[in-house]
């Protein structure tokens, strides 16, 4: 399957770093930005969560949740968070189904090694549910500010 603007965005409930199961439902009425992301700690990976975390607040007044996802343990995400002082949710999506339904769970090459694992992918979800925005190789450098500027531009 494959996640595509102007369809409903794929339900999912998911084990949170808050201790909880959150679901997408849970924010009904807010914009999410759902991000998906290979692995916490990994260069690429911290420098994106951590540009997440500077406009976290940007984002908040504009009405608008950050989810991150990956197939990471919550006891890595609860390390990540720690040490970079995170302030909005990871998901774990161990058996990357949510990753499936998204459609970023792809095959990967790395160093000639091919192997399946998540495509950094960011989905902009409005307050109905509707997916509106998705951008799927995403480069981190300059990501956020995009996500950013596509919310206050266009569902604002």
């Amino acid at each position: 399957m494959n996640a595509v603007t102007g369809s409903k965005a794929p339900d999912f409930t998911l084990p949170a770093s808050n201790g909880k199961n959150v679901s997408l439902t849970d924010f009904k009425g807010k914009h999410v930005v759902l991000y998906f992301y290979p692995k916490d700690m990994t260069p690429g990976c911290t420098t994106q969560a951590c540009d997440f975390k500077e406009f976290h607040e940007s984002f908040a007044e504009l009405d608008a949740v950050i989810l991150g996802v990956s197939p990471d343990p919550l006891e890595r995400h609860g390390k990540f968070i720690e040490k970079y002082g995170l302030p909005f949710l990871l998901l774990t999506d161990e058996d990357h189904q949510v990753a499936e339904a998204y459609g970023v769970w792809t095959l990967k090459k790395n160093f000639g090694k091919e192997y399946m694992g998540i495509e950094r992918s960011t989905f902009i979800i409005d307050k109905e549910g509707n997916l509106v925005k998705v951008w799927r190789k995403v480069k981190v450098k300059g990501h956020v500010e995009e996500a950013l500027t596509y919310i206050k531009e266009e569902l604002s």
